[in-house]
């Protein structure tokens, strides 16, 4: 089937790699299980402008979506969602300054009015990973408490990605809004993982 608008439910998993991050994106069976293999996203390690591209699988024959940074590294960068055809999806940035304490991103949808916020969940977490990057050597060893993000617009709710208890990162993804596109919520998802640090 692939990708579908009527998926809902989706599980983000990092594979481990030397010179790439990989994501694979599974749907979710109802007992939590992973399903259907719908995506399989790579980004290449020390770029100097992000760029992560959706694939079918993990063939990499087949382009679903790709995001872009607008500019070079940057604090606040701007990255654009596109479908294989180019047609721009919408976007997403991160909120430099609300993220001092709790990470903040928007989300916009192209041709939408507003933007939607998203914002890490639990505030003392947010604080707590904060001060692990500071701690020497934590490079080597991963923050394991769970974050958890969700996403609203004008009050109403319109997803979420929670981070699994694990040493590999995993998400599920809980779409509530029927008209967000999925391959803008899957770009988000993984851009929470992979820019997270940014």
């Amino acid at each position: 089937m692939g990708l579908a608008q009527s998926q809902h439910r989706f599980l983000v998993r990092q594979k481990i790699t030397l010179m790439a991050n990989q994501y694979v994106v599974h749907t979710m069976g109802p007992d939590g299980e992973e399903a259907e293999l719908v995506a399989f996203a790579h980004q290449k390690r020390m770029a100097l402008k992000e760029h992560v591209t959706f694939y079918t699988d993990e063939s990499r024959r087949q382009v679903l979506f790709t995001f872009r940074a607008r500019q070079v590294i940057d604090l606040g960068a701007t990255y654009d969602v596109h479908g294989a055809s180019g047609t721009r999806l919408g976007g997403f940035r991160k909120d430099f300054g609300r993220s001092l304490l709790r990470s903040t991103w928007h989300l916009d949808r192209e041709g939408a009015s507003q933007e939607t916020t998203g914002q890490e969940r639990n505030r003392t977490v947010g604080i707590l990973r904060r001060g692990w990057e500071f701690l020497p050597f934590t490079e080597l060893l991963p923050f394991v408490v769970p974050y958890h993000f969700d996403f609203a617009e004008a009050g109403r709710h319109v997803m979420s990605v929670e981070k699994r208890l694990g040493v590999r990162d995993r998400y599920v993804v809980d779409i509530a809004d029927a008209e967000l596109d999925r391959r803008l919520a899957i770009a988000q998802a993984v851009a929470l993982d992979a820019l997270q640090s940014r």
